[in-house]
């Protein structure tokens, strides 16, 4: 790998977040670096998904500091964390059934003429370029989303992060429901978009998703950091234990820093 740059992308630093008397997440630093990939693991309610969704603008942090390629950044909605190069895929994918891959790689960001009525025509130009660049395959686009397989759908959301230049990229278990096929176009858009300098967030239960394509991994349990390793560092069965006990793996050290 390229030699690692000294300032993380993405740099959440002692982040606390409470529901009334729930503390969601407490004292949590964790950090991605351009064309990473940082996985983040926990069982349900480990803190994870509330983590994320203050970098997405979703949740207000309560205390802490979000840093973006070494400033602090003031993230209060989802088009502050969108203005600073953060995208999100989320599980559900956010994708308006009824509209075609056109209408939803814009939905809410479209493309107008200079009288105000919507340009089709640079739309779906654009459209076309980035879902070929993406999977040369996808030809369907003007079909309503409803008809299209769970990876077409994956390349419509991932091509909207393309397309608006995310920076950095939050991926809410992109591969859960999809088959062996599928699952494998995922992992290679993940590497495209890796090897175009994304950093990029990955939530996942699935053990061949986390050591198939993170750099390193942070594990959460009840709203706290267990520890962060590199991936090639550790083992399946240490990774299940930082999950389940709590345990951290002896004799590996913990890493801040992008796997070299």
């Amino acid at each position: 790998m390229a030699q690692t740059p000294s300032v993380p992308l993405v740099d959440i630093q002692a982040v606390h977040k409470a529901f009334g008397g729930v503390r969601a997440v407490e004292d949590v630093s964790v950090n991605v670096y351009a064309g990473e990939v940082m996985a983040l693991l926990g069982h349900n309610g480990a803190g994870k998904s509330t983590l994320m969704k203050m970098l997405a603008g979703a949740y207000p942090i309560d205390s802490g500091v979000i840093r973006i390629n070494g400033e602090a950044a003031k993230i209060t909605s989802p088009a502050d964390s969108q203005k600073l190069g953060v995208e999100t895929i989320y599980q559900t994918l956010a994708l308006a059934d009824n509209l075609d891959s056109v209408a939803n790689l814009f939905l809410g960001r479209e493309i107008k003429t200079r009288w105000g009525t919507l340009d089709d025509y640079a739309m779906e130009t654009a459209a076309r370029e980035v879902f070929h660049n993406l999977n040369p395959n996808f030809k369907n686009i003007r079909v309503p989303v409803r008809m299209l397989s769970g990876g077409q759908r994956q390349v419509v959301a991932i091509s909207r992060a393309v397309y608006f230049k995310a920076r950095a990229l939050i991926m809410d278990e992109p591969c859960a429901a999809l088959g062996p096929e599928e699952t494998r176009m995922v992992h290679n858009l993940v590497r495209k978009l890796k090897a175009a300098g994304v950093g990029i967030f990955l939530i996942s239960h699935d053990m061949p998703d986390v050591f198939g394509l993170s750099d390193r991994l942070c594990v959460m349990k009840n709203g706290k950091t267990v520890g962060t390793y590199r991936t090639a560092d550790v083992t399946e069965d240490e990774v299940l234990g930082m999950i389940i006990a709590g345990k951290k793996p002896e004799g590996k050290p913990e890493t801040g820093r992008m796997a070299q």
